[in-house]
């Protein structure tokens, strides 16, 4: 049976703007891919990210070059080597699995052998801002069991102590997205510690971090913008000791699961991140965040309007989203 490919932009306005060391974002810039067999259709949702180079534009362009095989039945292994990792890719290769388990009449979590998604904890974001204000959007959510707090290299101990004053007793993961050196890492090593920080997330940027071969931290450090598909992990477990999953950086759900179980084997520890997105990101992204030790899917938290049916939070946990939103029959 031929297939049919639609692709379009979506643009989703944040509540507020999400503001991080490389810069502030106030809507989330999503490319939506709907691969249609007759009367079903799978969608998928990717996330072009300036920092690796891509855009709205790019992002369309290189879905349009693989239409033809797409529209002849490409299958997700081909789609690997006939499209590079990133969002383009994310969002096809998502399509391919809500597809799938629609014409198979099974879950994605039933053909990849794991538990259905669940409720687990996911963190809710503190973004940089003044310490103050840090402070008082940290007490806002002290509740929650796990918040990611965003600084820079300006006065991180002020940041991470004012939201650890304002949230004593939840778990804190730090990132600086790549903004500190290695003084200030090494500088800071106690002051995590004292913290009660549970992990550092990319605290220098990646191409400058050969050093962490020698170095031995107080607290996990987990790659980021480092780590982007499994061909990544001989280099990475000489650095770190996590690996933050993103499928905007693996490009999709397939090459993440791959990506999880390598990961694990290699003896690295496992997180689950997005970027700012819809619910139709974060769906797929659960299937890996069961596999995982800490989660950060909040995306869609930022949202004005998310996706009808979407993922909902209660208080720092995340809730699967609607039966039939995504990978169910």
């Amino acid at each position: 049976m031929s297939r049919t490919l639609s692709l379009q932009h979506d643009r989703f306005e944040l509540t507020h703007p999400f503001r991080i060391a490389r810069g502030v974002k106030t809507a989330a810039d999503v490319i939506t891919v709907a691969i249609g067999e007759g009367d079903t259709i799978g969608r998928g949702e990717g996330v072009p990210y300036p920092r690796y180079g891509e855009n709205v534009e790019s992002a369309i362009a290189a879905i349009e070059e693989v239409r033809a095989s797409i529209e002849r039945g490409i299958g997700r292994d081909t789609l690997l080597t006939a499209m590079p990792a990133g969002a383009a890719r994310n969002a096809v290769d998502c399509a391919l699995w809500d597809l799938e388990a629609r014409r198979a009449g099974r879950a994605v979590a039933d053909m990849i052998g794991e538990p259905a998604p669940r409720r687990i904890v996911s963190a809710l974001t503190v973004v940089i801002d003044s310490p103050e204000a840090m402070a008082r959007a940290a007490a806002s959510i002290a509740h929650a069991p796990l918040i990611k707090v965003k600084v820079d290299a300006n006065d991180p101990e002020a940041q991470i102590k004012a939201v650890r004053s304002a949230a004593p007793d939840a778990a804190l993961i730090v990132d600086p997205n790549e903004s500190w050196d290695r003084n200030l890492l090494e500088s800071l090593q106690s002051l995590l510690a004292e913290q009660k920080v549970s992990l550092l997330e990319q605290p220098v940027a990646a191409g400058e971090d050969e050093w962490l071969e020698g170095f031995t931290p107080q607290i996990p450090i987990c790659a980021d913008e480092s780590a982007h598909v499994a061909a990544d992990l001989p280099l990475l477990k000489r650095r770190y000791q996590m690996v933050n999953i993103k499928l905007d950086k693996t490009g999709g759900l397939t090459a993440a699961l791959k990506l999880a179980r390598e990961a694990r084997q290699h003896g690295l520890g496992l997180m689950t991140g997005c970027m700012v997105s819809s619910s139709l990101s974060i769906a797929p992204a659960l299937h890996v965040a069961g596999l995982s030790d800490f989660v950060d899917l909040d995306g869609p938290i930022w949202l004005r309007k998310d996706r009808a049916g979407g993922v909902t939070d209660e208080g720092g946990f995340l809730l699967p989203p609607a039966a039939g939103f995504w990978g169910t029959p």
